[in-house]
This record gives structure tokens, C-alpha cells and sequence, in this order.
């Protein structure tokens, strides 16, 4: 076993020789006040270019080096081919480099324009609360701070040193399991402001109120879970709950993990948002790490009895009683498809939905489709039509906004797609969805559509950490988007919805730098986004097929798309309206929409054709042999009135139904 040890004799005579030569340059010597913690607890922060890292994900590498970051740091530029000399020779041999910015200022712009001018390829995270740099007892600018992870102890600090000296002799020891001859050294970068660190503001931690500050946080931002029946396992209905919790929910705070809300706060904004801001973040852990003092005044979580409501929107007009399941202790479950006459005698335009489920732990999601008169044998999604409510992990409700609704004829079925996930005991399953609708006659004026970007030709090598794919949908016409719902599974890790307007330029409506299996949320847009026809809605997901995700149900298998949790979807589903259609004058754009949908999931350059080179999956296997004649203005790709002849066989039976025209009374 290879251990760590700080000869220190030799640490101090050279510490002593550098600070003599420091201070005889000048230079300043770092704060000694600044104490190195014990252990560097974990914490998750995005980075400059919006994805996420997480500190303790590297628990198997054979060490961790973080270095302090700041824009226009002269330091940072004069050791920035270092730094990259030393990511480029540590990183193949397992070791993890990072950068940490935590300075809470710059910009992601001005990060990435100054790394990318630098050519800094490591990540730079950024720690824009402060709360992993402080705990870390960072103090300047370009300091390096070397991690056992097997420990999570620092075993160095300092400056970055020519191989003799500093961060890399250290990490060469630490590699070599030899001891760690000097474990810091001093470093002359600018000072970083932590103003949490002041004897004021740790006295003023102290008074934070139970009452007046933490408690109504807890009941603006948690108590919708954490309520008596509500999703979460526990219920913060007091002082002495929030208090014996106090070490997971600082924890959770510095990891992301609650509140269970995903998209990046530094793109778009949501009406439906459900995260701490950063001063609500900052003044938790303040409070936590202060001893969570109770102070003086009424317990609000504990006077106020918190109960989850039967239906969170109130009594449906109509409930539908989905049949019960009984999910076995271990296994998997095939998806279920139960299909249950249409109650709806007259056609009615739907308001919202809203699912009721007594096994969250064993329903992964249920899915909806009106099936017309007929047709109900056919199995499967093949032909659904408009959606008639749904449920997954966190998104119970779905609400139109007021004056647009959705149709759902009379007569017919309804049509279920069932998801369920054993987790160690057999249960019964129930389940019901309540609507609620227009009254009779009543017509919304506008009417919402949905659709999905999704890619079913995704291919996910074996022990592969960051895989990415990416697909896009047309609109051939001027639109509203009002929300999306990023889908995939154990290996999903990341998502982003862009949109490249005709001229070219992009934007990034949606960010969600780590997706989370276990909470999928609509992300309703707080203005709706302007989509002018001749756009495209751009996803891109990236999938860690490897040891280090903990969901991974197998790193050495190639992975594809599936139903199964164990294998993999490319799945955004977008709500929107069509500019120029109302529910009296409705519209076949849909219809235009989908004739370029598999050329969104085969273009990766984008040109609106599909070459040879990027036919995938059997699709572009039957596609490859017939190219030449397909092609028939012989340019080298195959566009949406090329493939016709392709799109026409594929849609037979799958032709949606919610495309079509619908009664306008």
C-alpha cells in the first residue's frame, strides 16, 4: 500500500529557501490563516462551456489537480503552456486536471475566449457561489492544489513548479506512491475575495434566522416534495427535521442535486423554475455550517400542516383509471400497452392533465395516444394520435397555456404506454390520469401541437465517457415554442436544445449540463421562443457509457436505441403552436414537418441532405444500395423530395393521427 508522508524537516528547509527568495523578489507569500481542509468535500459545478463535472466522479483516478483560475491573471498567461504541458502528460496516465474559477465575476465568454487564446483544453469550472473554493481554503490566483482521491486530502498546494519543485514533483510522488516531500509552497497570484471568510461573516452566519430566512425558503422551494405524502421519502415539516437533515441538504445544495432542477441558470428562463438562487444556495450552507442555529421566532414547517393534495390542480372533469400492474421485485418489464375505450362521447379540447401514481419508485413513465375507431388492434404507438396526459418522475401536471388546448375526438380508444422498473419488492401498481377540459362547446381560440427531435440510429461505443449525438426537426413554418422535455436514460448525462435560425446563427434555448434519469422536467419557457420558419431545433446529448456512472447497467456493451432502461433514447419533446393556425383554421404543417425528420437524424453537417457517408442504422442500410437512383439530381445528397419514395413507406403505419383535422366546436 502506498502511502502519503510529509517529511518535514525537508518541506520547511525548502518552504524557508522559497519564501526567502519570494520575498527578497517582492513577491507575496499566501495567507497562512488560509488552513488547508482535512478532506475536500465534493461538490458539482458547471463548466465555461456549460457541461458539468463532479468532483468525487473521480474516485478511481490516482490523483486530482485543480488550479486556480481569473481572467487577465498574468500568471495564468505566463503558465498557461505548463499547465497544458502538464494536462497533455498527466491526463493519459488517469489523472484528472481541472481548473477552478472561483473568483465569481468573470463571465463563461470571457473565460472560454481567454482559455481558447491561451490553448487551455482542460475544463474550467466555474464557481460562480464560491462555496468549493472557500471550503478548498483557495487563496489566489494560478495556486495548484494536488488531491489523493483516495483520501480526498490535499497533499499539495502551491505553485505549479518546473518538475523539481512544487505541484509536479508532488504529483510525481503521488503517482509513484513515495512520500510527498513539501507540501506547499508559496504562490504570487492575485488575491481571491472569499467575503464569507471575515470573522463578520461568520458571526453574521450565526444569526441567520431559522424563522424569517430558512424557513421560507424550505416552504417556497422543497415543501412541494417534502410534504406529508409528498414524492420526497421524508417530510421537513420542522425545525428538528431540517435540523437532522442539515448535513445531506448541504451536501446536496454543493453537489446540484437539490432542488431536482437541471437546466442551467445562466441560459433561458423558465416560468416553471424550481432552483435555489445562488444567495438562497449561499445562506443554507452558511446557516448548516454555522450549526443550523435555531434562533427566536415561530416554526412556520412545523405550525403549518404541509399535505400533498389528492390532485394538485384540483378535481378533474374526468378520470381515467389506467389498469394496475404488479411490477416484480427484480427483473425487467417489458413496456406495457393497455388500451381502454375512449369515454368521451362528444369531442372535447383538453386543458391539462394530471397523473396520480401510489408507486413512484416502480413507474419510470406513462405515455398517451388517441386511437381512432378501428384501429385499436394494431399495438404499440403505431397509431396514436394527440397525447391524452402522461406522468414521469417529477413532471405530474402538463397545463396549456390560457386560450390553447388540444383535441380529443369521441368514440375510439385511448392508448397507454407503460414503464415500469422493479426495485426490490413485487408491488401493485395503480395509476390514474385525471383531465381537465373546456366545457362542452367551448373552443380555445388557439391550439398547442407536440412533437419530438429524436435520433433512433444513436450508437454508443463500450466504455466510452463522453459519446455524443445529435439531431435536429425543420420547421417549415413560423412557430411558437413553449416548452421542452429532455428524455434519456441510465446513460444520459447531458443535453442541450439550439436553434439555427435561417440565416445561419445559432442560440441555446436550453441547457442541462447534468441530466438526471430520476426527475425529467418540462422546461416551460417564461416567453414563448419565436421560431421563423425555415429553423431548425437542434438537441445534442452526450451518453457516459463508463465505469464511472454509477447507473451504468453495463460499460462493456454497445448500446442503441430501446425502450428498456438499459438501453438508450434520443428524445426531446417540444410543445408549440403554429403562428398562423387557430382552432377554427387548422393546418397540415406537421405533416410538412416530419418529411425532413430523417434527414434531422442522419445530417451531421447540416447542408438539409443526407450524403452516403451519413446513412446510419438499417434504415440507411436499405437507403445505401438504392442511393445513385434515388439521387436524382445526382448532387451527392438525398433531400426531403428525394426521399419520398423512403418516407412514404416508413410513415404507413405510423402516421399521426394529431396532424389531422379535429372538429372546431
Amino acid at each position: 500500500m502506498r502511502r502519503t508522508v510529509i517529511v518535514p524537516a525537508l518541506g520547511l528547509a525548502l518552504g524557508m529557501s522559497l519564501l526567502g527568495a519570494l520575498q527578497a523578489s517582492g513577491a507575496k507569500a499566501p495567507d497562512a490563516a488560509v488552513a488547508t481542509p482535512a478532506q475536500v468535500d465534493n461538490f458539482r459545478l458547471v463548466t465555461a462551456t456549460g457541461h458539468s463535472e463532479d468532483l468525487y466522479r473521480y474516485h478511481d483516478a490516482p490523483a486530482v489537480v485543480l488550479a486556480m483560475y481569473g481572467v487577465g491573471s498574468p500568471e495564468i498567461r505566463k503558465l498557461a503552456p505548463a499547465l497544458e504541458r502538464l494536462n497533455s502528460t498527466y491526463a493519459p496516465k488517469g489523472v484528472r486536471i481541472m481548473m477552478l474559477n472561483s473568483g465569481g465575476k468573470d463571465t463563461r465568454g470571457a473565460v472560454v475566449a481567454e482559455a481558447t487564446a491561451l490553448g487551455l483544453t482542460m475544463p474550467i469550472l466555474m464557481d460562480d457561489n464560491q462555496l468549493a473554493g472557500d471550503q478548498l481554503g483557495a487563496d489566489r490566483v494560478s495556486e495548484v492544489f494536488v488531491i489523493d482521491p483516495r483520501s480526498w486530502k490535499v497533499v499539495y498546494r502551491g505553485a505549479l513548479g518546473d518538475g523539481r519543485t512544487g505541484a509536479i514533483r508532488a504529483l510525481d510522488a503521488l503517482l509513484a506512491g513515495k512520500p510527498v516531500a513539501v507540501a506547499q509552497i508559496p504562490v504570487t497570484g492575485a488575491r481571491i475575495s472569499f467575503p464569507n471568510r471575515s470573522a463578520q461573516a461568520k458571526a453574521a452566519a450565526e444569526k441567520i434566522s431559522y424563522s424569517k430566512t430558512i424557513a421560507p425558503i424550505i416552504e417556497s422551494k422543497c415543501i412541494a416534495c417534502h410534504e406529508q405524502g409528498g414524492i420526497a421519502p421524508f417530510a421537513l415539516d420542522g425545525y428538528a427535521k431540517v435540523k437532522g437533515f442539515s448535513p445531506m441538504i448541504r451536501e446536496t445544495l454543493r453537489t446540484g442535486r437539490m432542488p431536482p432542477w437541471d437546466a442551467d441558470p445562466k441560459v433561458g428562463h423558465f416560468k416553471n423554475d424550481k432552483s435555489l438562487s445562488q444567495d438562497e444556495i449561499k445562506t443554507m450552507v452558511r446557516w448548516i455550517e454555522a450549526g443550523a442555529p435555531r434562533g427566536d421566532g415561530p416554526d412556520r414547517l412545523a405550525e403549518v400542516r404541509h399535505v400533498a393534495p389528492e390532485w394538485p390542480l384540483g378535481k378533474p372533469d374526468l378520470i381515467i383509471d389506467i389498469p394496475s400492474y404488479t411490477i416484480p421485485a427484480s427483473g425487467f418489464v417489458d413496456y406495457q400497452y393497455p388500451v381502454m375505450n375512449n369515454p368521451l362521447t362528444e369531442g372535447r379540447w383538453l386543458k391539462a392533465s394530471t397523473a396520480r401514481v401510489n408507486q413512484r419508485q416502480g413507474v419510470h413513465h406513462i405515455l398517451s395516444g388517441y386511437i381512432p375507431a378501428g384501429q385499436e388492434k394494431q399495438g404499440g404507438m403505431t397509431n396514436w394520435g394527440g397525447s391524452i396526459g402522461g406522468y414521469t418522475v417529477g413532471m405530474e401536471s402538463i397545463v396549456q397555456p390560457p386560450g390553447i388546448g388540444s383535441y380529443i375526438p369521441a368514440g375510439g380508444s385511448i392508448g397507454y404506454q407503460m414503464h415500469y422498473t422493479p426495485f426490490g419488492k413485487e408491488v401493485l401498481s395503480t395509476q390514474q390520469i385525471g383531465l381537465y377540459l373546456y366545457k362542452p362547446g367551448e373552443t380555445p381560440e388557439l391550439m398547442m401541437r407536440e412533437n419530438v427531435i429524436v435520433n433512433q440510429f444513436i450508437k454508443i461505443p463500450p466504455n466510452t465517457e463522453a459519446h455524443k449525438e445529435v439531431s435536429y426537426l425543420d420547421f417549415p413554418h413560423d412557430a411558437l415554442l413553449y416548452s421542452a422535455v429532455v428524455h434519456a436514460h441510465y446513460r444520459g448525462t447531458y443535453s442541450d436544445l439550439k436553434i439555427r435560425y435561417p440565416d445561419g446563427s445559432e442560440k441555446q434555448l436550453l441547457n442541462v449540463p447534468h441530466y438526471n434519469f430520476n426527475w425529467q422536467r418540462m422546461y416551460e419557457f417564461a416567453e414563448p421562443i419565436e421560431v421563423p420558419a425555415g429553423s431548425k431545433l437542434i438537441a445534442t446529448y452526450i451518453y457516459d457509457n463508463s465505469k464511472r456512472n454509477p447507473a451504468n447497467p453495463d460499460p462493456n456493451k454497445e448500446v442503441v436505441w430501446g425502450d428498456q432502461s438499459f438501453e438508450e433514447m434520443f428524445y426531446t419533446q417540444l410543445r408549440y403552436r403554429w403562428i398562423d393556425e387557430t382552432a377554427a383554421h387548422q393546418t397540415t404543417y406537421d405533416d410538412e414537418m416530419m418529411k425532413t425528420r430523417l434527414i434531422g437524424m442522419m445530417d451531421s453537417n447540416f447542408d438539409g441532405k443526407i450524403q452516403k457517408s451519413e446513412l446510419r442504422g438499417p434504415i440507411g442500410d436499405g437507403i445505401r444500395p438504392h442511393f445513385e437512383q434515388l439521387d436524382v439530381n445526382k448532387d451527392g445528397g438525398l433531400d426531403a423530395k428525394e426521399l419520398e419514395p423512403v418516407m412514404k413507406m416508413l410513415d404507413a403505419p405510423h402516421k399521426d393521427a394529431s396532424s389531422e383535422k379535429v372538429a372546431s366546436k
